[in-house]
């Protein structure tokens, strides 16, 4: 493939949709996980369908929609149903995910970036070389988290304290960029990581 896909990843509210933004800016396509994992359940697709069928009528909205709060209150406390419910999803996520890559390629891209959350968690660190991670203090994090998410100090703390920690991310990272400064900070960082990124893929 010419096209050299690179990852992004974070931890909650680490400045990675930020990140993300800023290589937008950049010109470089970004493929959010996020995004595609709303998008393969969206109202009327073949992968809600899917899930209906594994979980019941009751998961859905009066008009149609996922009740994502529901789906989770059934999927996060119980492995067997978590396991059902991605093994409906990655692979919709997965093809669809392939399917922007081509797009990108067809339109001249030689770099894309895919961003996702639980990159490390899901194994898929040697898949996107180079990885960059955002990083920053778990504090800024959580001062973030409260801002972001109306939240309590301590439903921030154990929130952070789910995910795995920042440390283990940025030990498996290729590129760290640290976004707990001024904006134009981020910016010149992005800036040198791209650059860093190109050299190394000699793109």
């Amino acid at each position: 493939m010419s096209i050299h896909v690179f990852g992004l990843t974070g931890g909650l509210a680490s400045g990675k949709s930020t990140v993300g933004r800023m290589f937008r800016e950049r010109g470089i396509p970004v493929i959010d996980a996020d995004l595609l994992a709303r998008e393969v359940v969206e109202k009327g697709s073949e992968g809600l369908a899917a899930v209906v069928a594994a979980f019941g009528p009751d998961i859905l909205l009066p008009d149609g929609s996922l009740d994502r709060a529901r789906v989770a209150a059934i999927v996060f406390p119980d492995a067997d149903k978590r396991r059902l419910l991605n093994s409906i999803v990655h692979p919709r996520i997965g093809a669809l995910s392939a399917q922007r890559v081509a797009e990108a390629e067809a339109q001249g891209h030689k770099l894309a970036c895919y961003e996702a959350a639980l990159l490390v968690e899901n194994k898929l660190t040697e898949v996107f070389r180079p990885l960059v991670v955002v990083a920053v203090p778990e504090e800024v994090q959580v001062t973030r988290a409260m801002a972001r998410d109306s939240a309590t100090e301590e439903q921030a703390r154990s929130r952070v304290a789910a995910q795995l920690p920042l440390a283990a991310k940025v030990a498996v990272a290729d590129f760290v960029i640290d976004t707990s400064g001024p904006l134009a900070a981020t910016e010149k960082r992005v800036d040198e990581v791209l650059a860093g990124i190109r050299d190394r893929l000699n793109v």
